[in-house]
């Protein structure tokens, strides 16, 4: 049952007591109290293809959408692969115009299996699931034209190393029969650890590849196509510094800007780590970037996106993390980190919800009113909540 909370977000005095634009309050939707022992991810499509974006979020051994703007529930497949799901990205792969969607699953150790979904004769059947690829394991993915094709590529990135001294970042072209499987991978580096996330950068080389930023123990690293079959590889930025692997490097990551002049990229580090990190620069591809600890108070941090929820041209850090902590928020928790200023030096905190366990977080216009709203996955909470934001004014970028 849908249940609608009004949730006010309270002021917390970050880094600086300057005036600054007023964030927005949300309002809290609870689209499942339980999805099942854990939210691993969440996204966002247009499943019903009525026009209106969808919730989708995956459990253990569960793909679930649930319908705007009832939120009603509906369950994709449930069973059906290798438990656990562990990532989920949507794509129309078979060229039939509706949404189709890709699947991580066998995590941590079950074989990263690699699938894709699509519908049956109607919605309320369960979905066909088709064999991809495997590669263990695999922890993220996204589509994106990183071999500039003029077509996307499933972009997968596993956790750890299963063979060489580094993890197979890998592109999967979408076959013309793409129920015949197996998909071949193209891989795009070799050389990154511990590779917790990976976000994508629209091209700007004549060859039309998009770029990817990689989040791994190395820190924030730079891929682009570079050659016909090659790629070049430069480190933007070192991450947490630490003696162990577990001590240093970037978890997750993703990009924004804090106006035309000024690019933001916004981090999780080290991997579960207790810093919410802005790195400030002129271009996010710069190789030297200004970090900024914007928070140290984390436990376990494991999501973080930029949005520009007030609709002043400048974007906010929202980052979340799935662990009681020890700072003066308790946690766990989702909160938004907003810059004072235009070059990002003096940040504030806002609290969104100090009661969630957040896996996994999504941006987008889920209601259609030109405002960026917020979805969210649980953990050890179990849950998923749409926070709808109640600005006046309308916003310009989810960065999606």
């Amino acid at each position: 049952m849908l249940n609608r909370l009004l949730m006010p977000i309270a002021a917390v005095a970050l880094v600086t007591t300057c005036v600054h634009a007023e964030v927005p309050s949300f309002e809290k939707n609870v689209l499942d109290a339980q999805i099942g022992n854990v939210c691993y991810a969440v996204t966002a499509a247009d499943v019903n293809n009525d026009g209106k974006i969808d919730a989708v979020a995956i459990s253990e051994d569960e793909v679930v959408w649930y319908q705007n703007p009832d939120w009603t529930r509906h369950s994709m497949i449930k069973n059906a692969v290798s438990p656990d799901h562990v990532c989920i990205a949507a794509h129309d792969i078979d060229g039939d115009g509706k949404v189709d969607f890709a699947l991580g699953a066998g995590w941590p150790t079950s074989g990263g299996t690699i699938h894709w979904l699509r519908r049956g004769e109607t919605l309320d059947e369960p979905w066909q699931v088709f064999n991809i690829s495997s590669e263990p394991w695999t922890h993220r993915m996204r589509w994106a034209d990183v071999l500039g094709r003029g077509s996307k590529q499933l972009v997968v990135s596993p956790l750890n190393a299963s063979s060489g001294s580094g993890i197979r970042l890998m592109a999967f072209p979408i076959l013309s029969d793409p129920e015949s499987g197996p998909w071949k991978p193209i891989v795009i580096d070799g050389s990154l650890n511990r590779a917790h996330n990976h976000w994508h950068l629209p091209s700007t080389e004549d060859n039309g590849a998009e770029q990817t930023l990689v989040a791994s123990e190395e820190g924030i690293t730079w891929i682009g196509k570079h050659e016909a079959n090659g790629f070049q590889v430069k480190r933007i930025a070192s991450g947490a510094a630490g003696k162990s692997p577990a001590q240093r490097g970037s978890g997750e990551v993703k990009t924004g800007r804090l106006s035309p002049s000024t690019s933001l990229i916004a981090t999780i580090e080290p991997m579960h780590g207790n810093q919410v990190v802005a790195y400030i620069g002129n271009d996010v591809t710069d190789e030297k970037q200004q970090r900024i600890v914007l928070d140290d108070t984390f436990s376990q941090g494991h999501a973080v996106w930029c949005a520009d929820l007030d609709g002043d041209g400048a974007d906010e850090i929202i980052a979340a993390y799935r662990n009681p902590g020890d700072g003066p928020v308790k946690g766990p928790g989702i909160f938004i980190y907003q810059a004072d200023d235009e070059r990002g030096q003096h940040w504030s905190r806002t609290t969104l919800d100090p009661m969630m366990a957040c896996e996994d977080l999504w941006c987008d216009d889920f209601n259609g009113d030109g405002k960026v709203d917020i979805l969210a996955g649980g953990r050890a909470t179990h849950d998923v909540n749409l926070y709808l934001n109640q600005s006046g004014k309308s916003s310009t970028t989810a960065n999606d």
